[in-house]
């Protein structure tokens, strides 16, 4: 899908997962890793079922407490969505773009979540919210903690697909210094434990073409929310 198709409430033309490499596990914290190219056997499934998601909660892009309209474009699935407006951050069980519940998580998502969990030594993982986010080249996410949980004993896993990305995984403090760890399509970072509440983003999205997906990144981010 090109830049320009962003609006469009489904992803066109996916093909067939990148040829397969033995996943490696990277430590990038005391309880936190990257499992490289751990998604890319599940992604001939995540797709079609991502495009299922999309038909019923289309990408938008949001407005945070300040004002500010985020770069990357954002949908959910699950019990529970996240959302941001003027009137701050938080789960809803109505997406209040359509009025409707968000779309149920499918269970490939929930199948590749827990097994990313366990692998990074999580076990009993149960995400009852999957955040989708959007990138396109020049799409950011600034340093922030994921904390609108009510509990903080589950792990956080975010899957990459498409264009590569550099995530910037910081401190307990906004300005700790943050490593920038590449990602690329397959790549899933899980975080928990003590380090559940590290300041985390992404730099700019650099222009490129992903030979499956396009000019775009698509981020899915797994959380225990309720």
């Amino acid at each position: 899908m090109r830049s320009d198709d962003m609006s469009s409430t489904t992803i066109d033309l996916f093909a067939n997962a990148d040829v397969q490499q033995p996943a490696k596990t990277e430590r990038i914290g005391e309880q936190s890793f990257v499992l490289r190219g751990f998604a890319l056997p599940w992604t001939d499934r995540l797709l079609p079922a991502l495009e299922r998601v999309l038909r019923a909660a289309p990408f938008r892009q949001m407005v945070t407490p300040g004002g500010f309209t985020m770069s990357v474009g954002l949908s959910s699935c699950g019990t529970l969505g996240w959302t941001t407006d003027r009137c701050g951050y938080r789960y809803t069980r109505i997406d209040p773009l359509t009025g409707q519940p968000w779309p149920d998580m499918p269970a490939v998502f929930l199948e590749l979540a827990q097994a990313a969990a366990l692998e990074a030594g999580f076990s009993d993982f149960m995400p009852d919210s999957c955040l989708i986010n959007h990138y396109v080249p020049g799409a950011r996410m600034s340093l922030h903690q994921d904390k609108n949980e009510r509990s903080y004993s589950a792990p956080i896993v975010s899957v990459s697909l498409g264009l590569p990305a550099m995530f910037l995984f910081g401190g307990h403090v906004r300005s700790d210094k943050s490593q920038r760890v590449p990602l690329f399509h397959g790549d899933i970072v899980v975080w928990g434990g003590v380090d559940r509440l590290r300041y985390h983003g992404i730099l700019p999205l650099k222009d490129g073409v992903h030979p499956q997906l396009g000019a775009q990144r698509i981020n899915f981010t797994f959380r225990t929310a309720d």
